[in-house]
């Protein structure tokens, strides 16, 4: 989900819940502590130099329990950042603690924004040897494929 996405979902819904991976939902009372821009300047194992550029929410519980973000609050929250910062309409990541900093990407299911696992991957799969998956087909319909049927015309 990018910036501009989740400012249309927060003119609409009456609260911000997120939801984690396992169905649970972070408590009512987080802060959003952060709002940034987080650029990373890297080169793959290939030697292809690459860039990302992400905005970066970072959630976090307080002992505040009585603290219920409002929609109207984190859109604030996001048009400050954008005129402070120049921050565009880039993906979003959000940054939630676990047993570490755990990095997720973000998803609205109608009812709640989704923290959704991020995961690693070569970039350059090609070039480090990895073989391609190859490709997974259904002998059966292999065989009826190749069949000629009655009044088909192939035989």
């Amino acid at each position: 989900m990018n910036l501009l996405k989740i400012k249309e979902i927060l003119k609409t819904v009456e609260s911000v819940n997120f939801q984690l991976p396992n169905g649970n939902l972070v408590p009512e009372h987080f802060h959003v502590t952060e709002v940034g821009i987080i650029t990373k300047n890297f080169i793959d194992c290939g030697g292809t130099v690459r860039n990302e550029t992400v905005v970066n929410f970072q959630l976090w519980n307080a002992n505040d329990v009585d603290h219920k973000l409002k929609p109207q609050k984190l859109l604030n929250i996001i048009e400050l950042s954008e005129r402070k910062l120049g921050i565009g309409n880039f993906e979003i990541e959000v940054e939630y603690q676990a047993q570490t900093i755990g990095k997720y990407d973000l998803e609205f299911n109608g009812l709640n924004f989704e923290l959704l696992n991020k995961h690693t991957a070569c970039l350059a799969q090609d070039q480090c040897g990895i073989p391609k998956e190859k490709q997974k087909i259904n002998v059966v319909d292999t065989i009826e494929a190749s069949c000629c049927t009655p009044g088909g015309n192939c035989c």
